[in-house]
């Protein structure tokens, strides 16, 4: 047991700070079990820090504040990964990563083909919403972004500027891919993705 936990410690500690553990990365030492008793002593150690059900942290130490908790764009990453589900921003979330919007949204709202569940880190909290494969089918990361920041910002709203600047980020777009994507988008949206394809 204790060579299971001495082994997670040396990889924990080669890992820079902030960066996220899970107990996924260390199915080659043990059973999950003894994988999971070792995190918990971790833990114990202050060697990591718990941020979520199954996901860990190896603190990083701010002079100032203390403690740095992971962006929850990082923890939202990490559960994609850890359970191998695909995952979507919406709303809000979906304008900032685009830069549409210098708004950081406090409440993160994935679309995914996992579970629901929603999980709370620092004072924000990540949802992640059931969805059919349809709404996941998107292949374009900027094209797949633009859909959901469209439809947040709804039909008829669409300032000159805003459709403007997303024509420039569709531009940079793979062209197979958004031209794949214009067919799962609301026609009035496809209107607007067209554009992107025509300029060039």
């Amino acid at each position: 047991m204790q060579s299971i936990e001495k082994q997670i410690e040396k990889s924990i500690k080669s890992k820079s700070k902030g960066s996220l553990v899970l107990p996924d990365d260390y199915l080659s030492f043990g059973s999950s079990d003894a994988i999971r008793k070792a995190l918990d002593r971790l833990q114990d150690k202050q060697i990591i820090v718990r941020v979520a059900h199954g996901i860990y942290v190896r603190p990083k130490i701010s002079k100032l504040i203390g403690p740095l908790t992971p962006s929850a764009e990082d923890v939202a990453e990490a559960i994609a990964k850890r359970d191998r589900i695909r995952t979507l921003p919406t709303g809000s979330y979906a304008l900032n990563a685009l830069g549409l919007s210098s708004q950081v949204p406090m409440n993160i709202v994935l679309l995914t083909d996992g579970s629901p569940r929603k999980i709370k880190i620092g004072k924000r909290t990540i949802q992640f919403k059931k969805t059919t494969p349809k709404n996941l089918s998107a292949k374009g990361k900027i094209s797949r972004l633009v859909i959901q920041a469209l439809k947040e910002i709804g039909n008829g709203k669409v300032t000159e500027e805003e459709e403007s600047k997303i024509i420039e980020l569709l531009k940079k777009e793979v062209e197979k891919d958004l031209k794949h994507d214009v067919l799962l988008a609301p026609v009035w949206i496809q209107k607007i993705l067209k554009k992107a394809l025509i300029d060039e």
